[in-house]
Parts: C-alpha cells; sequence; structure tokens
C-alpha cells in the first residue's frame, strides 16, 4: 500500500470510491421528478413500498450479525427502520397493506443480494449497511421535508415516520461514530477493496430501482 493510501482513512476511501455512483443515484429522472413536487403521491407510495423490501431484507439479518467481528459493531437498533415503514405504508396504503404488494424486478434484485451478503458476508453487508442508513440520515432529511410540504404529511408523522430517527438525538455525532466504526473495521486491504466494490454494487443496484420506478412513472409530455 502507498503512503497516500495509507495516510487516506477507510471511511473517506468508501465516500469518494462511490462518489459517482451516490451522484448517480441522487439525480435520477424519478428521485428528480419526485422531489421537484412533479409526481402523486401514488409515486411516492411506490417508492417507499419499495424500501420495505430492500430494509427488510437488510434488517432480518441483522440479528444474526449481532456478534460478528466484522458486522457487529454496526447492528444499532436506533437505526431500524422497519417498523417505521410499515407504519408508514399503514397510512399510505391502509391496514391490509400487505395485500399484493410486489418488489419491482429491481428491487428483488437488491434484496437478493443484501440476504446474500447477510448470510455469507458480513463485510460485504457493511457495504449495503453504509450506503443505505448514512443516506437516510442526509439526504432522506431533504425527501422527508419535500414529501411533508408535497403531499401534506404531518411533520415527522405518519407516512414520513422512514426519515425520522427518534432514537438520534444528534444526526451529526452519529455519523462521526459510524464513520470511527467504518476506520476500524476489522478486514485488511483486500477486503477493504472488495467493501468498496460492494458499495458501488449497492449504489447500482438502488440506481435500477429508481430507473424501474421511472419507467413505472413517466411524465407526461
Amino acid at each position: 500500500m502507498d503512503a497516500t493510501a495509507t495516510a487516506t482513512s477507510f471511511s473517506t476511501l468508501i465516500r469518494t470510491a462511490s462518489h459517482e455512483q451516490h451522484v448517480e443515484a441522487e439525480t435520477s429522472t424519478f428521485m428528480s421528478d419526485l422531489l421537484g413536487g412533479r409526481l402523486g403521491v401514488d409515486a411516492y407510495t411506490r417508492y417507499t413500498e419499495q424500501l420495505w423490501f430492500v430494509y427488510r431484507a437488510l434488517e432480518d439479518g441483522a440479528e444474526a450479525l449481532r456478534s460478528d467481528p466484522v458486522a457487529g459493531p454496526f447492528i444499532q437498533p436506533e437505526l431500524m427502520r422497519t417498523a417505521e415503514l410499515e407504519r408508514d405504508l399503514a397510512h399510505l396504503r391502509g391496514a391490509d397493506w400487505r395485500e399484493g404488494l410486489e418488489p419491482l424486478p429491481a428491487t428483488a434484485a437488491y434484496a437478493d443480494r443484501v440476504a446474500e451478503c447477510a448470510r455469507t458476508w458480513p463485510a460485504g453487508y457493511i457495504a449495503h449497511h453504509y450506503t443505505r442508513y448514512l443516506g437516510d440520515l442526509s439526504g432522506g432529511q431533504i425527501i422527508r421535508d419535500k414529501a411533508e410540504r408535497t403531499w401534506g404529511f404531518e411533520r415527522k408523522g405518519d407516512g414520513v415516520r422512514f426519515y425520522v430517527f427518534e432514537g438520534i438525538s444528534n444526526p451529526a455525532s452519529f455519523k462521526r461514530g459510524y464513520r470511527e466504526l467504518l476506520d476500524a473495521v476489522n478486514a485488511d486491504d483486500l477486503e477493504k477493496r472488495r467493501i468498496v466494490d460492494e458499495c458501488k454494487r449497492a449504489f447500482a443496484l438502488n440506481t435500477a430501482v429508481f430507473r424501474e420506478l421511472g419507467e413505472a412513472f413517466p411524465l407526461g409530455a
């Protein structure tokens, strides 16, 4: 490893290496249209449905990893989102929200990859954990604010609870602590490179979901 790589913390490396994919996901047509207020609440609902499939895969796999030497430190209950997503979906779709709920093909592929990493590769699971939860704590707040103003959800209430981390009083401090966990991750340099590659894959999987959502909700001419 050269001196530059030694001087660069892993949390910085992982952020900069996946920057291009991160920007591509954030600037997808679907997300741009959603944040621009050009889509209806049905599009927001469908997006929330897709999130449920992904987070269920993330969090179903979390319990078994709690004592894992690599992934274990990242399993923190205050991050868990499935219960909040289910409350949002009950608000958006009604009490029988599970009926007829199907993942898009890209969502199924994304959730399958997360579940596979949880079962077979704890370090790869960290890549998905990082790309999802740190994104929720950051850009997710923009989505919450836009959703409240566009579709009239109660501030931090039903419909946007996914974006509200009740157990994290200081997100900036939490994110600093999370990056310290990344810097201290129990992995050698080769494994760290594999984690970075999996981060890129996670963003690509997420972008594919946005692409399919964009096809499902095209803007009229």
